[in-house]
């Protein structure tokens, strides 16, 4: 099983940084959906992805039909928007199998002719939208990484050691 983080035309570079650091520290392909807002060479996501770069799978996509048509089992694709009636811890994501996490543009989300043909996969991060527009990307991108990880009992990453606690006393 292995999880994935799906950038449809991500503008930021400090974004995207986090979100591929995010992804080293949780063995999660990321997904590029162009057009980007930045070269991949911009030294602001180099920075937020420190040097951890060459441990991430970084995939491209020239559009989001050519992402689409890359997606083996469409069950386990979920589109994170606000929008969403349904929250993401409702959604079960043992099930083997990967699993794709589509998150939309900073600043418009995902295309809502898309969202219409397919709002069966959506799902959001319950919020208060009196106060904010959006979440951050990189918060959501983790919010939801994260909640996937728990339900399947955080495969393959690193656990605290005895001696490690032993150095805090």
């Amino acid at each position: 099983m292995t999880n994935h983080i799906v950038l449809f035309e991500p503008l930021f570079p400090a974004n995207t940084g986090n979100i591929a650091r995010t992804c080293a520290g949780t063995n999660t392909v990321l997904h590029l959906i162009k057009p980007l807002g930045f070269a991949t060479d911009d030294k602001h996501m180099k920075r937020a992805g420190l040097d951890y770069w060459d441990k991430v799978e970084v995939v491209y996509h020239d559009d989001l039909p050519a992402f689409m048509a890359t997606v083996p089992d469409q069950t386990k694709l979920y589109l994170v928007s606000k929008f969403a009636t349904r929250d993401y811890t409702e959604v079960d994501y043992t099930a083997s199998g990967d699993h794709y996490f589509l998150f939309g543009k900073e600043t418009t989300g995902l295309p809502e002719p898309f969202m219409r043909q397919y709002p069966e996969l959506a799902i959001r991060i319950p919020q208060n939208d009196d106060n904010i527009r959006a979440l951050n990307l990189s918060n959501s991108a983790a919010i939801v990484i994260y909640e996937a990880l728990r339900q399947q009992s955080f495969p393959h990453l690193a656990r605290v050691h005895t001696y490690e606690f032993d150095k805090l006393k």
